[in-house]
C-alpha cells in the first residue's frame, strides 16, 4: 500500500514512518509549520525522511496558525506542567489542527495517486484532543471518501489509534527507531524540559514499556511527581 505519512517529528509519527517503511511502501513525509512554538520538531521529521530515503515536505500554514489563537502552542499562553491527562493540558489544543492538516495531506495523496495517508494519533490523546479520537478518524475518512468519489480511494491509516504511548515505544524499539532523534517537548528549547505534559507522557511511556529513555531532559525526574499527583487525584 503506497502511503504518505503526516510526520511532526515526534516519537509517535517517526515510529509510524518507520512502521510504514517496513510494512508498506512509504512515498513521502509531510510536515506542517503552523507557527508552533516547538517547530524544532520539524528538524527531526527531516532527519527521519533522510534516514528512510524519501522526500520530505514542510507545508507552511503559519498564516492559518496565527488565526487559531488561544492555544499555548501557537499563542503567548504558558505551556502547562504536569501529567498529560490533566485538564490543564486542554490549553494545548489547537482548534481543528488535525482536520486542517489531514485535508491537505489527502489532497497531496490524491494528486500523487497514493493509497493511504497515515497519522500517528493514539489512545493517550483521546482525553485531551477530540480530533484524535476514533469517532473523528472514522468520520474524517468517510468525509474524504465523499470528497474524492469517482476520483480516488484513499484510506486513513491510524494503527496506533487504540494503543498507548508505551505500546508505541515498544513498537519503535522493535523497528529500531532512533528515539533520541525525535522531539516531543512543547517548549522547543535546546533540551526537552521534562516538565510539560508531553515530556511527562514521553518519560512515563519509556518507563511503562521497560525501555531505556535516551532523551536528555532539563528535569529528568519531575515525571515521577507528576504521575503521583495524577494518581492521587484519581483516587480522591
Amino acid at each position: 500500500m503506497k502511503t504518505l505519512v503526516v510526520c511532526s517529528g515526534g516519537l509517535d509519527s517517526v515510529t509510524l514512518a518507520h512502521k510504514v517503511a517496513a510494512e508498506h511502501t512509504l512515498t513521502r513525509l509531510v510536515s506542517f509549520d503552523y507557527g508552533q512554538r516547538h517547530r524544532k520538531e520539524l528538524a527531526s521529521a527531516q532527519s527521519c525522511a533522510a534516514r528512510l530515503g524519501v522526500p520530505h515536505d514542510i507545508i507552511d500554514i503559519s498564516a492559518v496558525g496565527r488565526l487559531l489563537t488561544g492555544s499555548a502552542l501557537t499563542s503567548g499562553e504558558a505551556v502547562p506542567e504536569g501529567h498529560y491527562a490533566e485538564d490543564t493540558m486542554r490549553i494545548t489544543v489547537v482548534p481543528n489542527r488535525n482536520a486542517i492538516m489531514l485535508a491537505i495531506a489527502f489532497g497531496v495523496a490524491a494528486a500523487e495517486q497514493v493509497e493511504a495517508v497515515a497519522a500517528a494519533v493514539h489512545g493517550g490523546d483521546h482525553f485531551i484532543y477530540p480530533d484524535c479520537r476514533p469517532d473523528f478518524v472514522e468520520s474524517f475518512e468517510t468525509m474524504q471518501h465523499h470528497a474524492f468519489e469517482g476520483l480516488a480511494s484513499i484510506a486513513l491509516y491510524t494503527p496506533f489509534l487504540r494503543q498507548s504511548k508505551a505500546d508505541i515505544v515498544r513498537e519503535g524499539t522493535r523497528l529500531g527507531v532512533p528515539f533520541a532523534d525525535t522531539w516531543s517537548c512543547y517548549q522547543g528549547r535546546e533540551r526537552h524540559c521534562g516538565r510539560c505534559g508531553t515530556c511527562v507522557e514521553r518519560r512515563e511511556a519509556f518507563y511503562l514499556a521497560g525501555v531505556d529513555d535516551p532523551t536528555q531532559y532539563e528535569d529528568p525526574d519531575y515525571w515521577i511527581e507528576a504521575c503521583r499527583e495524577r494518581q492521587a487525584k484519581q483516587l480522591s
